[in-house]
Parts: structure tokens; C-alpha cells; sequence
């Protein structure tokens, strides 16, 4: 489903996991190809379309299919719209992985990096909820 097809009343869900290493205490974001739903996106965190199945099982089978990685959900951090596009909702996991070797599938490229620097990176807003999470993370 993409906007174009949304009536009104409907949404495109997306699901952000927040991969992090605890050894390391880095997230993973990756650099997007492209979006079709919000030009200005760069990095983000990995994650995509709900699947039909369990939001929980969606994400790692997003992730494991975007980066190589398997992962443990931990919680749920926040849910919202954006500012550039209402008709997404995104929904923020955090979860855990035990290695960084990653695979680049969907991405130009994936980087480790330190929570507190999210904000060099990403174009498009971040919500405040997710930014203090991110701080707790260091």
C-alpha cells in the first residue's frame, strides 16, 4: 500500500527498530536509496511497512531482510506521526543484536554510531520521546 492508494481516515504504519549493540552502545541508522513517501529522508532507523503478521515478528523479519541481523525486541518507545506527511504512523522498538556485522541490502550504507549523534545524521524530525531514550542509551 502506498499514500496514493490512503483514503481518508487511513494511515501507512511503519515500524523503526532502534538496533542497539549493548557492547558496544551504538545504533544502527542506514543511509536510504530513496522514499517514495518523504523526499528529505537520509538516515533513519531501520525498519519499514507493517507486515500482515505480528508487528513484532514484521520487524525482524524487516530488519533481518534489510541488514542480516537478528534481534530481540525489548519495548515499544513511542508512536507518532510526522510533520512532513500526517498519513504515517511510525512505531519505535528498541531492540537489542549481539554483533555488527551487518549485510547492506536496502541502504547505500549502514553505520554504528553513537545515540547522542542521531541528530547529525537524520533530516526529518525526531520526537522528543525518542531523543531522551536515545540519551538513557549512552
Amino acid at each position: 500500500m502506498t499514500l496514493e492508494n490512503l483514503q481518508d481516515g487511513q494511515f501507512l504504519v511503519t515500524l523503526q527498530a532502534i538496533v542497539y549493540n549493548t557492547e558496544t552502545k551504538k545504533i544502527l541508522i542506514g543511509l536510504r536509496k530513496n522514499d517514495p513517501n518523504i523526499e528529505e529522508l537520509s538516515w533513519t532507523f531501520i525498519g519499514g511497512k507493517a507486515g500482515s503478521q505480528d508487528l513484532e515478528e514484521s520487524l525482524k523479519k524487516t530488519v533481518k531482510e534489510k541488514t542480516g541481523l537478528n534481534i530481540d525486541i525489548k519495548q515499544i518507545i513511542h508512536a507518532k506521526t510526522y510533520p512532513e506527511n500526517r498519513k504515517i504512523i511510525s512505531i519505535y522498538f528498541c531492540t537489542n543484536c549481539a554483533t555488527e556485522e551487518t549485510q547492506m541490502h536496502d541502504f547505500k550504507e549502514l553505520k554504528w554510531i553513537n545515540p547522542k549523534d542521531v541528530t547529525n545524521y537524520f533530516m526529518i524530525s525526531i520526537h522528543p520521546i525518542v531523543l531522551e531514550f536515545l540519551k538513557k542509551l549512552e
